[in-house]
């Protein structure tokens, strides 16, 4: 993929998510099953690296967890929207006094009391390796009319809007 083509891709997948408040971050714990729970994204904008950034606890298990195995998702739905975006990446705790203060908020202070130098504080950087979109342009009554003629002919629909995949290099 071209450059320009893989900076309009990272502009799409940052456009779809920028605003939904909560992702939902999967990791496989050692039992073996994913578990998911809901976080923060912490950039306001893809890094030049195209990272997603969270603060976790250390203590917690999504910590331990990706420890463990780094591959995680991280899923964001903006049902107002209909779109919906999954991100699989690898997690790492980054130690960045510099990143952690351009990203931290009272929102994150809420969660770590100390601040930017609370000792369970963990900044988790995300490195996007694979995303998947759907972003549904139609109106709803649009899309109950598609659906509705899908059950009818028996044929599914396939205009409801648009699916992308981005691989990142």
């Amino acid at each position: 993929m071209k450059e320009q083509d893989q900076r309009k891709s990272y502009e799409v997948l940052w456009d779809l998510i920028k605003d939904i408040r909560f992702a939902m971050f999967t990791t496989r714990h050692d039992n073996g099953h994913l578990h998911s729970r809901p976080m923060t994204t912490q950039n306001s904008k893809l890094d030049e690296d195209q990272n997603l950034w969270f603060f976790m606890s250390k203590k917690g298990d999504p910590v331990a967890d990706f420890e463990a195995e780094p591959n995680v998702n991280v899923s964001y739905a903006d049902t107002g929207a209909d779109s919906y975006v999954s991100v699989s990446g690898m997690a790492a705790i980054v130690d960045d006094l510099a990143k952690k203060q351009q990203l931290w908020s009272k929102m994150a202070e809420a969660w770590f009391p100390g601040g930017v130098n609370d000792p369970d504080l963990a900044l988790v950087r995300v490195k996007i390796t694979h995303a998947n979109y759907w972003d549904v342009k139609e109106s709803k009554v649009v899309q109950l009319y598609k659906m509705a003629k899908a059950a009818i002919t028996g044929q599914p629909p396939t205009d409801l809007g648009e699916h992308g995949e981005i691989r990142m290099n």
